[in-house]
């Protein structure tokens, strides 16, 4: 396994994309972030609280589990999930860990529409790694890594994993 971003590097890329959600938005006023099971949402709530140190303004955040509206997978016996804050008529920016396929984002953009009518939706990943398989594009990427299709994308958050790092396998 090979370490390609370490904590001050997933801190700084966090910082990078506040920055340009602020920007994007001309503010925050309308702004809630939605992270995705499971990473996204430490995710979410850190940028929540960079955004607060640049603007101060608390952004609310929510978790997202996508599993109801999974393609991929049998559903039947997955609940569908209701979001905690309300996302009618704001910019939702849905937060998570690694874009890949674009698969779990389209189930989580399910998530969203069935919660509420958006104003927009705004993308925004730790690491992009290509491969999509849906017309799908982050709008804000903390590092873009090309790999190949054999190799794997881990990202480590303390809050799950009590260890930091973007990693290759």
């Amino acid at each position: 396994m090979k370490e390609i971003v370490d904590k001050i590097g997933i801190s700084r890329s966090l910082a990078r994309m506040a920055h340009e959600i602020i920007e994007k938005n001309k503010g925050v006023n309308d702004v809630v972030l939605v992270g995705i099971k499971t990473r996204g949402i430490f995710l979410a709530q850190r940028l929540s609280e960079y955004i607060y140190e640049f603007e101060h303004v608390r952004v609310p955040y929510s978790l997202i589990d996508i599993s109801f509206w999974r393609d991929d997978i049998d559903t039947e016996s997955f609940k569908k999930h209701k979001l905690e804050i309300d996302v009618k008529d704001k910019i939702v920016v849905l937060v998570d860990d690694v874009l890949s396929s674009g698969r779990t984002v389209r189930a989580a953009m399910d998530g969203i529409m069935d919660s509420g009518r958006p104003k927009a939706i705004h993308l925004a990943v730790l690491i992009d790694r290509g491969h999509r398989e849906l017309p799908i594009r982050a709008d804000h990427v903390g590092k873009n890594v090309p790999t190949s299709t054999d190799e794997n994308v881990l990202v480590k958050l303390y809050e799950v994993d009590q260890e930091e790092g973007v990693y290759i396998e």
